[in-house]
């Protein structure tokens, strides 16, 4: 069962019972007449000081998560083409590089009128912060010529097609290259369309394994993958009665000791 000795409980009923936790180290067998319900003292006792430990987190960073989220919103509403642009961009150099490598990244293009009007080398030049430059310098040109200069819509109305976020993720997904689930689902958030949807990188990962929501963190997240985890990171943002993006700021902070981005 994972960690110490069990506790077992058994029950009779008069028809099956329902699963009262959904803890990794609890579980139930039933048939028509009898209830075995089974945990393990030590893995509850754990898992239970770990979420006291993230409401604590929670409540003493709560002012800074709001006031984050709301500037994405404002983002959202009354960013340029461009600003919202430059959060795409962002997302396209996280994978496997540090957040704030990647965000100095953006406002060195920026500052320097690369973000729209580099070409290759300029970009590769200046990306030696983060990993695989050269496939993402590609995939900003390749974002930029879809979005900006002449393509065929702009970010903004592309994602206004979309009721839900988790449809506009799926679309991001099939149609920019170097975006993936997370890389998506991260954009989103940024531009305040992310609470619904979870942004799945390695401290995320890390305390959903310790609040035992997931037994192992994943060599590779493929879709069915990640939508599982996603729907297990919903589960217990609703059970601990903190919001899913509020609980991924919760979880970073925890790791990085920063309210980010």
């Amino acid at each position: 069962m994972g960690y110490g000795y069990e506790t077992r409980i058994v029950v009779r009923l008069r028809g099956p019972a329902e699963q009262l936790t959904t803890g990794i180290d609890t579980g139930i067998v039933s048939d028509q007449r009898t209830t075995v319900l089974w945990y393990n003292p030590y893995s509850m006792a754990k898992n239970n000081s770990f979420i006291k430990e993230i409401k604590q987190i929670y409540r003493s960073i709560k002012p800074q998560i709001i006031s984050r989220l709301n500037e994405f919103e404002k983002l959202w509403k009354y960013g340029s083409e461009q600003d919202i642009f430059a959060e795409l961009v962002f997302c396209l150099l996280t994978p496997q590089s540090k957040a704030k490598s990647c965000f100095a990244a953006v406002l060195d293009f920026t500052q320097n009128d690369l973000l729209l009007n580099g070409n290759f080398k300029d970009l590769s030049s200046r990306l030696n912060c983060v990993r695989f430059k050269n496939n993402k310098a590609r995939y900003i040109i390749g974002a930029r010529k879809q979005f900006l200069n002449g393509g065929r819509s702009s970010l903004r109305s592309s994602i206004k097609r979309f009721r839900r976020s988790t449809d506009a993720r799926e679309w991001f997904v099939k149609n920019v290259k170097g975006l993936g689930y997370k890389e998506s689902s991260h954009f989103l958030r940024n531009i305040g369309m992310g609470r619904d949807i979870a942004i799945l990188d390695r401290h995320i990962l890390k305390n959903l394994k310790m609040s035992g929501c997931i037994k192992h963190i994943p060599k590779s997240i493929p879709r069915r993958v990640y939508l599982d985890i996603e729907d297990k990171m919903i589960k217990l943002s609703k059970d601990i009665k903190i919001p899913l993006d509020h609980l991924d700021f919760v979880f970073w902070y925890k790791e990085t000791g920063d309210v980010f981005k």
